[in-house]
Protein backbone atom coordinates (compact mmCIF):
# COMPACT_ATOMS: atom_id res chain seq x y z
CA UNK A 1 0.00 0.00 0.00
CA UNK A 2 1.45 3.36 -0.85
CA UNK A 3 2.64 5.90 1.61
CA UNK A 4 0.31 8.66 2.69
CA UNK A 5 3.30 10.62 3.84
CA UNK A 6 6.72 11.21 2.57
CA UNK A 7 9.11 12.36 5.14
CA UNK A 8 12.53 13.83 3.20
CA UNK A 9 15.58 14.49 5.56
CA UNK A 10 18.45 16.00 4.46
CA UNK A 11 22.28 14.48 6.00
CA UNK A 12 25.79 15.31 6.01
CA UNK A 13 27.99 14.29 8.47
CA UNK A 14 24.93 13.36 11.39
CA UNK A 15 25.94 10.54 12.97
CA UNK A 16 25.56 12.48 16.06
CA UNK A 17 22.17 13.64 15.87
CA UNK A 18 20.23 11.08 13.44
CA UNK A 19 20.06 8.42 16.16
CA UNK A 20 17.58 10.30 18.15
CA UNK A 21 15.42 12.12 15.19
CA UNK A 22 14.66 8.32 13.56
CA UNK A 23 13.70 7.22 16.59
CA UNK A 24 11.60 10.32 17.44
CA UNK A 25 9.64 10.06 13.79
CA UNK A 26 8.83 6.82 14.11
CA UNK A 27 7.80 7.16 17.84
CA UNK A 28 5.57 9.86 16.49
CA UNK A 29 4.05 8.18 13.33
CA UNK A 30 4.04 4.86 14.28
CA UNK A 31 2.14 6.04 17.65
CA UNK A 32 -0.45 7.43 14.88
CA UNK A 33 -0.68 4.81 13.02
CA UNK A 34 0.42 6.47 9.47
CA UNK A 35 1.08 4.71 6.30
CA UNK A 36 4.55 6.85 6.09
CA UNK A 37 7.74 6.59 4.50
CA UNK A 38 11.01 8.21 5.77
CA UNK A 39 13.36 8.95 3.14
CA UNK A 40 17.15 9.46 4.15
CA UNK A 41 19.04 11.38 1.96
CA UNK A 42 22.91 11.25 2.45
CA UNK A 43 24.30 13.94 0.88
CA UNK A 44 28.28 12.44 0.42
CA UNK A 45 28.82 12.30 4.06
CA UNK A 46 32.57 11.31 5.47
CA UNK A 47 31.07 9.56 9.02
CA UNK A 48 28.92 7.15 10.24
CA UNK A 49 25.91 8.83 8.80
CA UNK A 50 25.30 6.35 5.80
CA UNK A 51 26.07 3.40 8.38
CA UNK A 52 23.34 4.54 10.85
CA UNK A 53 20.91 4.86 7.64
CA UNK A 54 21.37 1.29 6.32
CA UNK A 55 20.94 -0.12 9.92
CA UNK A 56 17.46 1.80 10.24
CA UNK A 57 16.65 -0.08 6.38
CA UNK A 58 17.11 -2.73 8.37
CA UNK A 59 15.46 -2.10 11.59
CA UNK A 60 11.94 -0.89 10.09
CA UNK A 61 10.14 -1.14 6.48
CA UNK A 62 9.10 2.36 6.29
CA UNK A 63 12.59 3.84 5.73
CA UNK A 64 14.48 4.26 2.37
CA UNK A 65 18.03 5.35 1.69
CA UNK A 66 19.31 7.79 -1.54
CA UNK A 67 22.40 8.66 -1.58
CA UNK A 68 24.44 11.37 -3.15
CA UNK A 69 28.00 10.26 -4.65
CA UNK A 70 29.69 13.40 -2.71
CA UNK A 71 28.27 16.45 -0.97
CA UNK A 72 26.07 18.72 -3.21
CA UNK A 73 24.34 20.59 -0.65
CA UNK A 74 21.03 20.69 1.15
CA UNK A 75 19.01 21.86 -2.08
CA UNK A 76 19.94 19.31 -4.09
CA UNK A 77 19.65 16.61 -1.53
CA UNK A 78 16.16 17.28 -1.05
CA UNK A 79 15.54 17.15 -4.72
CA UNK A 80 16.65 13.77 -4.65
CA UNK A 81 14.31 13.16 -1.70
CA UNK A 82 11.28 14.34 -3.64
CA UNK A 83 11.85 12.59 -6.54
CA UNK A 84 11.85 9.86 -4.81
CA UNK A 85 8.93 10.32 -2.48
CA UNK A 86 6.08 8.25 -3.50
CA UNK A 87 3.73 9.59 -0.68
CA UNK A 88 0.37 12.10 -1.11
CA UNK A 89 2.10 14.74 0.76
CA UNK A 90 5.58 15.31 1.13
CA UNK A 91 7.49 16.93 4.74
CA UNK A 92 11.33 18.28 4.43
CA UNK A 93 12.59 18.48 7.80
CA UNK A 94 16.20 18.91 9.30
CA UNK A 95 18.82 16.36 10.58
CA UNK A 96 18.75 18.05 14.12
CA UNK A 97 14.57 18.03 14.23
CA UNK A 98 14.34 22.26 15.29
CA UNK A 99 11.27 21.91 14.73
CA UNK A 100 9.71 19.25 16.34
CA UNK A 101 7.83 16.62 14.07
CA UNK A 102 4.66 16.91 16.51
CA UNK A 103 4.20 20.29 14.46
CA UNK A 104 2.78 18.29 11.15
CA UNK A 105 -0.30 18.32 12.82
CA UNK A 106 -0.45 22.64 11.74
CA UNK A 107 0.84 21.93 8.30
CA UNK A 108 -1.20 19.06 7.58
CA UNK A 109 -4.20 21.42 8.32
CA UNK A 110 -3.27 24.20 6.53
CA UNK A 111 -2.92 21.58 3.70
CA UNK A 112 -6.39 20.83 4.13
CA UNK A 113 -7.65 24.25 4.30
CA UNK A 114 -6.53 24.62 0.58
CA UNK A 115 -2.50 25.14 1.00
CA UNK A 116 -0.45 23.52 -1.60
CA UNK A 117 2.59 24.23 0.61
CA UNK A 118 2.89 25.02 4.01
CA UNK A 119 6.01 26.78 5.44
CA UNK A 120 6.87 26.72 9.52
CA UNK A 121 7.94 29.60 10.59
CA UNK A 122 9.92 31.07 13.48
CA UNK A 123 8.68 34.54 12.92
CA UNK A 124 4.98 34.54 13.41
CA UNK A 125 2.52 35.82 16.18
CA UNK A 126 2.06 32.16 17.87
CA UNK A 127 5.87 31.08 16.93
CA UNK A 128 7.48 29.75 20.31
CA UNK A 129 11.82 29.87 19.73
CA UNK A 130 12.53 27.41 23.16
CA UNK A 131 16.21 27.77 22.08
CA UNK A 132 17.29 30.65 20.00
CA UNK A 133 20.52 31.33 17.97
CA UNK A 134 22.88 33.50 18.39
CA UNK A 135 22.22 37.28 18.20
CA UNK A 136 24.36 37.36 15.33
CA UNK A 137 22.38 34.47 13.68
CA UNK A 138 18.81 35.91 14.73
CA UNK A 139 20.09 40.20 13.26
CA UNK A 140 21.50 38.02 10.13
CA UNK A 141 18.61 36.06 9.13
CA UNK A 142 15.93 38.88 9.52
CA UNK A 143 17.80 40.89 7.36
CA UNK A 144 18.00 38.31 4.66
CA UNK A 145 14.15 37.93 4.91
CA UNK A 146 13.64 41.37 4.56
CA UNK A 147 15.80 41.20 1.46
CA UNK A 148 13.53 38.05 0.22
CA UNK A 149 10.32 39.91 0.83
CA UNK A 150 11.57 42.82 -1.06
CA UNK A 151 12.72 41.14 -3.90
CA UNK A 152 10.84 37.69 -4.51
CA UNK A 153 8.26 36.85 -1.74
CA UNK A 154 6.48 39.63 -0.45
CA UNK A 155 4.00 38.60 2.86
CA UNK A 156 6.26 35.24 3.88
CA UNK A 157 8.40 36.04 7.14
CA UNK A 158 10.26 33.31 6.94
CA UNK A 159 11.66 31.15 4.09
CA UNK A 160 14.37 29.65 5.62
CA UNK A 161 12.72 27.21 8.44
CA UNK A 162 13.64 23.88 7.41
CA UNK A 163 9.90 22.42 8.38
CA UNK A 164 7.83 21.99 5.30
CA UNK A 165 5.33 20.22 3.51
CA UNK A 166 4.01 20.16 0.41
CA UNK A 167 1.55 18.36 -1.51
CA UNK A 168 2.98 15.69 -4.03
CA UNK A 169 1.90 17.20 -6.97
CA UNK A 170 3.42 20.61 -6.30
CA UNK A 171 6.70 19.04 -4.62
CA UNK A 172 7.64 16.98 -7.63
CA UNK A 173 6.89 20.21 -9.63
CA UNK A 174 8.79 22.41 -8.43
CA UNK A 175 12.05 20.69 -7.55
CA UNK A 176 12.30 19.95 -10.99
CA UNK A 177 14.84 22.07 -12.52
CA UNK A 178 16.03 22.99 -9.26
CA UNK A 179 18.86 25.03 -9.94
CA UNK A 180 20.13 26.32 -6.00
CA UNK A 181 21.97 23.37 -4.81
CA UNK A 182 23.07 25.31 -1.44
CA UNK A 183 20.83 26.78 1.68
CA UNK A 184 19.60 29.14 -0.72
CA UNK A 185 16.88 26.46 -2.34
CA UNK A 186 14.22 27.78 -0.13
CA UNK A 187 13.29 31.06 -2.06
CA UNK A 188 13.66 29.70 -5.16
CA UNK A 189 11.17 26.84 -4.61
CA UNK A 190 8.54 28.86 -2.79
CA UNK A 191 9.19 31.45 -5.85
CA UNK A 192 8.17 29.03 -8.62
CA UNK A 193 5.28 27.71 -6.50
CA UNK A 194 3.57 31.40 -6.37
CA UNK A 195 4.64 32.32 -9.87
CA UNK A 196 2.83 28.80 -10.72
CA UNK A 197 0.03 30.09 -8.40
CA UNK A 198 0.63 27.61 -5.11
CA UNK A 199 -0.98 28.78 -1.90
CA UNK A 200 1.30 28.76 0.56
CA UNK A 201 1.16 29.09 4.25
CA UNK A 202 2.68 30.18 6.64
CA UNK A 203 2.64 28.42 9.84
CA UNK A 204 3.78 29.50 13.32
CA UNK A 205 5.98 26.86 15.03
CA UNK A 206 7.80 25.62 17.76
CA UNK A 207 11.59 25.86 17.28
CA UNK A 208 14.87 24.92 19.19
CA UNK A 209 18.61 26.40 18.21
CA UNK A 210 20.66 23.13 17.66
CA UNK A 211 24.25 23.29 17.88
CA UNK A 212 27.07 22.91 16.25
CA UNK A 213 25.73 24.31 12.69
CA UNK A 214 27.29 23.50 9.39
CA UNK A 215 26.11 26.86 8.21
CA UNK A 216 29.06 29.55 7.81
CA UNK A 217 27.10 32.96 8.99
CA UNK A 218 28.91 35.30 6.13
CA UNK A 219 29.76 32.69 2.93
CA UNK A 220 26.10 30.90 3.65
CA UNK A 221 24.75 34.57 3.60
CA UNK A 222 26.54 35.96 0.79
CA UNK A 223 25.82 33.06 -1.43
CA UNK A 224 22.53 32.87 -0.27
CA UNK A 225 22.06 36.76 -0.96
CA UNK A 226 23.29 35.83 -4.71
CA UNK A 227 20.96 33.02 -5.68
CA UNK A 228 18.13 35.49 -4.45
CA UNK A 229 19.40 37.91 -6.93
CA UNK A 230 19.66 35.52 -9.67
CA UNK A 231 16.09 33.90 -9.64
CA UNK A 232 14.51 37.32 -9.33
CA UNK A 233 16.39 38.15 -12.84
CA UNK A 234 16.02 34.91 -14.34
CA UNK A 235 13.26 33.59 -13.25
Amino acid sequence: MAPVLSIVVPCYNEEQRLPRTIEQIERYLDGKDSRYELILVDDGSADGTRQIMDAAVERHQSVRVEALPHNRGKGRALAVGVEAAKGDEILLTDADLSTPIEELDKLQAALKNGAGIAIGSRALRGSRIEISQPIYRVLMGKAFNLIVQAVLLPGIWDTQCGFKLFRADVAHRVFAGLVTDGFGYDPEVLYRARKQGVKIAEVPVVWRNSSPTKVSPISSSLDMLRHVIRIRFRG
